[in-house]
């Protein structure tokens, strides 16, 4: 059986360059649809978090006005209900290893902007995801946390690398990219990432060797449908 590891921000909050909290966690779309996809394909999954602290979910992924409509609010709050058990009591990062799973699977949210992308247990396991060939699968607000990534030399693994993530000007559309401290496409740039984007809010995903990325919450599905096609492969 195919075994994914899915690492969730522990992180209720985004401090933005006043001081001040945004609320924010998980992006409940960026989760529900790469999970379901993973479950009915068979796939093992574990949550893991840091601290093994359960996730919070941002609520304007669970607003009408940010999930796409009641009934998209519905369908995401069905789901996660159905998954709670899992939800509340994540594996710590400390407690799991990039080899023992066949693919890793970040979800984003504002949240990784928060801890993942200074979490060092997290850039282990990006970094060893890595080096591994498997597929590592970073989603929108999440390539923050490649950020974290360090290999045997100190240096960034994903130098060089083309991805994609949440793009500035998506950042600016959303109202946050003045009061962000950083942003992540410029982070992923100053870096040495082959950064490019697709139009805004609009499904778009990238693939280098064995990183996969998408852009914003709209690429959710093809991301995941890409990551199992790799499983398959292999």
């Amino acid at each position: 059986m195919t075994s994914v590891l899915m690492v969730l921000s522990a992180a209720d909050h985004w401090t933005l360059n006043d001081g001040s909290s945004h609320p924010t966690g998980v992006w409940a779309e960026e989760l529900v649809e790469p999970h379901r996809q993973f479950r009915d394909a068979g796939f093992e999954i574990t949550l893991a978090t840091p601290g093994a602290v359960p996730p919070t979910f941002d609520p304007n992924s669970l607003s009408a006005a940010g999930a796409g409509g009641d009934d998209k609010v519905g369908e995401l709050t069905d789901y996660l209900a159905s998954i709670s058990s899992a939800l509340a009591a994540p594996v710590a990062l400390s407690a799991v290893t990039a080899a023992d799973f066949d693919v890793v699977f970040y979800p984003g949210g504002h949240g990784p902007m928060e801890d993942l992308a200074v979490d060092a247990e997290s850039g282990k396991i990006m970094a060893d995801a890595l080096a591994s060939g498997n597929p590592l699968a970073v989603l929108c607000h999440a390539p923050a946390a490649l950020l974290a990534a360090v290999d045997t030399d100190g240096m960034w693994p994903f130098a060089g690398y083309r991805m994609t993530g949440f793009s500035n000007e998506e950042e600016r559309l959303s109202g946050l990219a003045e009061k962000a401290p950083w942003l992540v496409e410029d982070r992923l740039v100053e870096l040495g990432a082959d950064y490019s984007s697709g139009d805004a809010f609009q499904p778009h995903s990238v693939i280098d060797r064995n990183l996969y990325t998408g852009q914003n919450p709209a690429s959710s599905g093809e991301l995941a449908t890409a990551v199992i096609a790799a499983a398959a492969g292999k």
